[in-house]
């Protein structure tokens, strides 16, 4: 199945397109890049517990009159499956205070 501009759904629709090739470059593309980037650490799992699935997402980047000019393709985890308590115990989300924008932007200025 194909989404409306032909990019893919999964991994088995990229295989089996005419532009598999290319996807599959740019699965390799970001896999290496994750690998340099030592984005994760490979561990034993813990006994009882479930990983974290994960999926592919592919886009195709185009130029201003619609010529496709790069394959992308971004492993993504699927964390809304996560269960607090289960999987995580807490959350962490940065947060800027009005206050502590003023001090930057007038000693910036």
């Amino acid at each position: 199945m194909l989404m409306d501009n032909d990019e893919p759904l999964t991994y088995k629709d990229a295989k089996n397109t005419p532009d598999s090739k290319r996807w599959l470059d740019a699965m390799k593309s970001e896999m290496d890049s994750m690998y340099e980037n030592q984005v994760w650490t490979l561990v034993d799992l813990p006994e009882g517990v479930k990983p974290i699935e994960c999926k592919w997402v592919f886009k195709k980047k185009t130029d201003m009159d619609g010529n496709v000019q790069t394959y992308k393709a971004r492993l993504v985890a699927k964390g809304f499956k996560q269960i607090h308590g289960i999987d995580y115990d807490e959350t962490f989300s940065p947060v800027a205070m009005v206050k502590s924008i003023r001090i930057l932007l007038a000693i910036a200025a």
